[in-house]
């Protein structure tokens, strides 16, 4: 078979955190025209893709999974036909990843391919449930050991339990869950004390990661495929006795909340982030669209005239982003503000405007339109304003600063919409209940959930970003559980951290 350009990748995506993906294997997901996707690799990867980016799951646990003939053969298949092929792995491939099976494949089709290892999730499981799985004392040595040998081995090319059960050091079992009775006897008949400690990890590194202690002689019990569900990676040895690392993970105060972030798609990474720093787990549904405006012209108009204002005010960091990448768009730079005076209504907006090396004239002590209309209208009269905005909001701004002796001018620099439509699978979670927290940022936001999601968003506690934000949930007849003293992002979050003290 004549190859044209293919090759594949056989990538490592680590045990469940997206963020402990190596740099390599990001570079591989960017370039990769198909993906080729196993259940345990986080759908959240999914991100580093290119739009143009073929993407294939290869089946679910509990449901059907592809056979490794069929894995192989679409491998084989797109990277022939001049397509970069990313085979994207829970863990590292070389570890019970069948890896070398896949390269035989490849080699055997002319295929080139790279393989990109990735954390396995018996070393994460050690460092995410506190326990070192080598210590000067207890274990010079560790064992990783399938719980699942292949089926039809000949029993004396099998696992020697009773070589295991003398090893000095760690074994850590991978897919050990429904063999549990099996192993862990074997291990006991082989001479293994009954009482060695043993820990288990469920969905490592994961928000959702649950870990239980037990001795040798009760694994079985506990590992009933009717009670503990895969993926769970199991540490025998006495060094489960002897946590040297704090419990940093669990014990995080979010551990074990779901919250729902409800910003623009391109706005929400920096809530998101400070919330899985946390320790929750994070959904998103976005609840507005910001989109550009329908007409640009009377923006263009207004980069015209720019000389002709004292003041330009920003109300948001979409209003900052919007009207200076279009001064960009049209061959224009920061000069053509000339000595205008910038506002910003709050710390966010002003940083949007930093990070373009502009600094703020004017920024409220409290984050609201009333607070920034209050400090501008002292000495409004004969200004002009420039009040760059979304298409809909309050006209609180407008109206105080007119009142004041003011010339105000207002242009729409993008467009806010509603979202109609949530994630099925995030409704879903809603009705049942499981969602412990909702963020809402702003009053558009609050008007959207309600449309959204009705009468189930009363499962769920509300987080409003100002008593303005808390005050239309109200008046839709919705209560929030907290409210954010600063009206920021972090302000959010430091209100669900001090709600559930």
């Amino acid at each position: 078979m004549t190859n044209h350009g293919g090759k594949v990748f056989l990538v490592g995506a680590g045990p469940g955190d997206p963020g402990l993906l190596t740099v390599r294997g990001a570079e591989c997901l960017a370039r990769a025209d198909v993906v080729l996707y196993d259940y345990l690799a986080s759908p959240l990867l999914l991100r580093h893709t290119a739009p143009h980016a073929e993407l294939v799951c290869l089946g679910r646990h509990g449901g059907r999974l592809m056979s490794q003939e069929e894995v192989s053969r679409l491998m084989v298949e797109h990277a022939a036909a001049g397509k970069l092929v990313v085979r994207l792995k829970g863990g590292d491939p070389g570890i019970f990843g069948r890896v070398a099976e896949e390269a035989t494949e490849l080699n055997s089709a002319g295929i080139p391919f790279e393989i990109v290892p990735g954390i396995t999730t018996a070393i994460a499981a050690g460092s995410y449930a506190g326990v070192t799985l080598t210590d000067r004392d207890h274990a010079s040595c560790v064992a990783f050991v399938t719980g699942r040998e292949q089926a039809g081995k000949d029993a004396a090319d099998g696992l020697d339990y009773a070589a295991l059960a003398k090893f000095p050091g760690t074994l850590v079992f991978y897919m050990g869950v429904t063999t549990a009775p099996h192993w862990s006897q074997a291990l006991i008949d082989g001479g293994k004390q009954g009482d060695t400690p043993v820990a288990m990890v469920r969905c490592c590194s994961l928000p959702t990661q649950e870990q239980w202690t037990c001795r040798l002689d009760e694994v079985a019990e506990l590992l009933a495929p009717a009670k503990v569900r895969p993926p769970v990676v199991v540490i025998v040895g006495p060094v489960v006795a002897h946590e040297k690392l704090a419990r940093w993970f669990t014990s995080r105060p979010l551990f074990g909340k779901t919250v729902l972030v409800t910003r623009a798609e391109h706005q929400a990474d920096t809530m998101a982030n400070r919330l899985e720093d946390l320790g929750a787990a994070v959904l998103r549904q976005p609840a507005i669209e910001i989109t550009p405006p329908d007409d640009w012209a009377p923006v263009d108009t207004a980069i015209d005239e720019l000389d002709e204002y004292d003041w330009l005010v920003f109300s948001s960091r979409n209003g900052v982003t919007h009207f200076l990448d279009r001064i960009r768009e049209q061959g224009l730079d920061w000069r053509a503000l000339g000595g205008v005076k910038l506002g910003a209504i709050g710390p966010a907006t002003a940083e949007a405007l930093a990070e373009r090396d502009l600094q703020v004239d004017l920024k409220p002590t409290e984050y609201r339109a009333e607070a920034l209309a209050a400090e501008l209208a002292p000495n409004a009269r004969g200004q002009r304003f420039l009040l760059l905005r979304a298409s809909r909001g309050r006209e609180v701004l407008a109206e105080t600063l007119r009142e004041a002796g003011g010339v105000v001018d207002q242009v729409v620099v993008y467009n806010s919409a509603d979202v109609t439509q949530s994630d099925s699978h995030t409704a879903s979670l809603l009705a049942d209940g499981k969602i412990d927290w909702i963020t809402v940022t702003s009053s558009a936001i609050a008007r959207s959930l309600v449309g959204i999601f009705g009468d189930a968003l009363r499962k769920s506690k509300l987080a409003a970003i100002s008593p303005l934000t808390a005050g239309v949930l109200d008046e839709l007849g919705h209560s929030t559980a907290a409210v954010a003293d600063e009206y920021t992002i972090d302000g959010v979050v430091d209100a669900i951290l001090a709600a559930r003290l």
